[in-house]
């Protein structure tokens, strides 16, 4: 097998199961179509419950600016301000310098944020749509929204002729993730889901957690509908319905990111029909940063998935590593800050599958980072160099 400087994890790590893996993302990683899903919850909202942005009220915007970003790079006239970090900067940028390196487009698709962007977009609802409420409200949505989100996600995929790339930018998200997998039956697992946070609020997310799940009170006939509903947001039922649909059309899905992509994942599992689980989860991968891979617990929560569902399931790791740079910033990712996001993991393995090696996308991170300061969308004293 052909050593590459990627990490795996997941049920089925033999050589030649990796083999048959990689080969299929090589062959159609020409083809994918990328997706950047933008979501809101009101669960974001509690203060101390997540990294990106220092209080909620710079959390309102994140998703806008990451989206900005992402297209745009560093650009004198950005409209959204990228939220002060307290370590690291955006993942973002990671993601925009490979999105540049190897080409590609993105479909930006907001779903119940602050306000509709200016850029172009995919409007899925009509018009403003509203965040979800709380999770601990029991009531995150109401179900005839979760359908509709479900209905146009699964149209998207079930009509797409090409491989997709799904990646988020959700703040709140990794606790309405666990949320809906501790309501499907994995118990008590706050130490397996991934936080943007260094330490992250372990008793404030059980507080919270539990508080939905007990408002909720899901009957014992309940539904991966009746969950999101419940506890989840717009991205879990948008997504479930891209996922479900693109599978039905045998369409290999790439889902980049950590816990919430694993929610996604074993939440659409839930609909599927037992004998029609393991062709579902033959061309579905998960991709995310080594930093969420180093200390296994995105692998146990991913066998947890898969022994629950009798199915293989395969997570891929970049091998991205900013050791070797000067920024301090860049450097934070490999002390525990963010980790992960807007797809960062997937879109530097996909670059990495196409020829381009690490140290060229530490260098464009490090080039575009001088020019984040320079266009002043971080102020120089956060710099440490």
């Amino acid at each position: 097998m052909e050593k590459l400087n990627l990490k795996y994890f997941g049920t089925n790590r033999s050589d030649a199961f990796i083999s048959n893996k990689i080969q299929i993302l090589k062959k159609e990683i020409d083809e994918l179509n990328f997706y950047l899903i933008l979501a809101g919850t009101n669960t974001s909202k509690i203060d101390g419950i997540s990294a990106v942005g220092v209080d909620s009220k710079s959390r309102i915007n994140t998703t806008l600016a990451d989206a900005e970003f992402l297209l745009f790079g560093p650009i004198e006239d950005f409209r959204y301000k990228l939220p002060f970090l307290k370590g690291g900067v955006t993942p973002a940028l990671i993601s925009y310098v490979c999105l540049n390196l190897i080409k590609a487009n993105v479909i930006v698709v907001p779903i119940g944020i602050a306000k509709l962007p200016y850029f172009n977009h995919l409007n899925i609802e009509k018009g403003y749509s509203n965040p979800s409420e709380c999770l601990s409200t029991g009531k995150a949505m109401p179900i005839n929204r979760v359908i509709n989100l479900f209905e146009k996600g699964f149209s998207i995929g079930v009509s797409s002729k090409s491989p997709l790339f799904i990646s988020e930018s959700v703040p709140g998200g990794t606790t309405t993730a666990q949320a809906v997998l501790e309501a499907i039956g994995f118990n008590k697992i706050d130490h397996l889901i991934g936080s943007s946070l260094i330490d992250p609020p372990f008793k404030l997310k059980r507080e919270i957690i539990d508080r939905g799940i007990s408002n909720a009170n899901l009957k014992s006939d309940f539904t991966s509908m009746d969950v999101i509903s419940s506890l989840g947001d717009p991205f879990q039922a948008f997504c479930m319905g891209v996922l479900i649909g693109a599978r039905k059309n045998d369409q290999t899905v790439i889902l980049s990111g950590g816990s919430q992509m694993i929610a996604l994942l074993a939440i659409a599992l839930e609909c599927i029909n037992s004998e029609e689980k393991k062709f579902f989860a033959e061309k579905v991968f998960i991709s995310t940063t080594g930093w969420l891979v180093r200390d296994n617990k995105l692998n146990i929560l991913l066998n947890l998935v898969a022994n629950r569902n009798n199915v293989s399931l395969l997570g891929i790791g970049s091998g991205l590593d900013f050791s070797s740079s000067k920024y301090q910033e860049l450097k934070d990712y490999e002390q525990g800050y963010v980790k992960e996001g807007v797809g960062a993991g997937g879109f530097s393995m996909v670059a990495y599958l196409k020829g381009f090696n690490y140290q060229e996308i530490i260098s464009e991170c490090e080039y575009n980072l001088e020019k984040m300061r320079d266009v002043q969308q971080i102020v120089r004293n956060e710099f440490k160099i």
